[in-house]
């Protein structure tokens, strides 16, 4: 993040061109973009723009009709829950395990594919820093112009370490200097499918991580990932978070979660002439007897694994969306 960027998250006043989260009286949440002579409207009343604007981060608002609003600088995992969406996001508690068992470090190098709406490019941007590379690539240059406005709007512009392709991810990593990435992320369909150009453009010791949706997903990139006899033995999790309902003596957990979004894979690439380390463990016979069973599966599609693909109608009125707020913050 710039140093003009960085001051405008730091600073505590609320100015022309801010994005603020509204919580109404009956606990709504809205996003918006504070403009002088604005006005924020909703069914539980109104609210002008210029009674926050000049005011601290954080306030309580009380209009003429006695109703009051809360009016705050929303957090990156409120951002990324409430912008628009091109394609399925990975969520805020997904996205913290890939930077953290990533080891996304400031200054890393870093390849991800698969970029989607952008919600994992925001995360992953905020880890490497300025003085980082990230490298996105995404096949649909639909999801790329949404990503692009998602992570634009969020910096305030063009984050300084960020550079967005649309294109294949195999062709792109293939004309990589060969150990030249640190962290590669893929957030695909058939992740195995680029194990090969991976391992050339890795530095030894870098971690690859993959993000699938189903356990044939799962499966079937563990067993290609041991089949190359270039990486670390695969660690596979998911991760859920149940939030709890605390007030008074009701204190229970919550009627509803996010459960299970997707499964994380990390790996690391040995070293040139190394071999695998062999455990002292006797694998179970179903891990032998069906040496790569899911080979026959070619064509991998969303439908295939019970996932819906976005409609180009409503992915083009995202779009428009996108490009409406952006002329707006722009003053165009």
């Amino acid at each position: 993040m710039s140093k003009d960027m960085g001051q405008a998250r730091r600073r505590g006043l609320l100015q022309p061109g801010d994005r603020v989260q509204i919580t109404d009286p009956k606990g709504k949440m809205h996003t918006i973009i504070l403009v002088p002579g604005g006005r924020f409207q909703s069914a539980r009343g109104a609210l002008n723009h210029d009674d926050v604007l000049g005011g601290p981060d954080a306030q309580v608002v009380t209009t003429e009709e006695g109703r009051t609003f809360q009016v705050i600088r929303p957090l990156l995992s409120d951002y990324v829950l409430s912008m628009p969406r091109g394609a399925a996001i990975v969520y805020p508690k997904d996205a913290a395990q890939i930077v953290q068992m990533g080891d996304i470090f400031p200054g890393a190098r870093v390849l991800e594919a698969g970029v989607g709406s952008g919600a994992l490019s925001l995360s992953l941007l905020q880890a490497v820093g300025e003085g980082g590379h990230l490298l996105s690539v995404e096949q649909r240059p639909d999801f790329a112009q949404i990503a692009a406005a998602n992570v634009d709007l969020w910096f305030g512009q063009r984050h300084p370490a960020w550079e967005l392709q649309v294109g294949d991810v195999g062709e792109v990593a293939g004309g990589l200097e060969p150990a030249s990435l640190d962290r590669v992320v893929l957030d695909l369909l058939d992740p195995w499918s680029y194990l090969e150009q991976v391992r050339r453009a890795l530095r030894p010791g870098g971690v690859l991580i993959c993000y699938v949706a189903t356990v044939t997903q799962l499966s079937r990139v563990a067993d290609d990932l041991r089949a190359t006899e270039a990486f670390t033995e695969p660690q596979s999790w998911e991760s859920t978070v149940r939030p709890w309902h605390v007030e008074g003596l009701a204190v229970r957990p919550e009627h509803r979660m996010v459960a299970h979004t997707g499964f994380l894979l990390t790996a690391r690439l040995l070293g040139q002439d190394q071999h695998v380390h062999q455990l002292a463990r006797r694998p179970a016979k179903a891990a032998v007897d069906q040496p790569g069973k899911w080979a026959r599966v070619t064509n991998w599609r969303l439908e295939d694994l019970g996932m819906r693909s976005q409609s180009p109608k409503k992915t083009r009125r995202i779009q428009r969306d996108l490009e409406g707020r952006l002329n707006q913050w722009l003053g165009r």
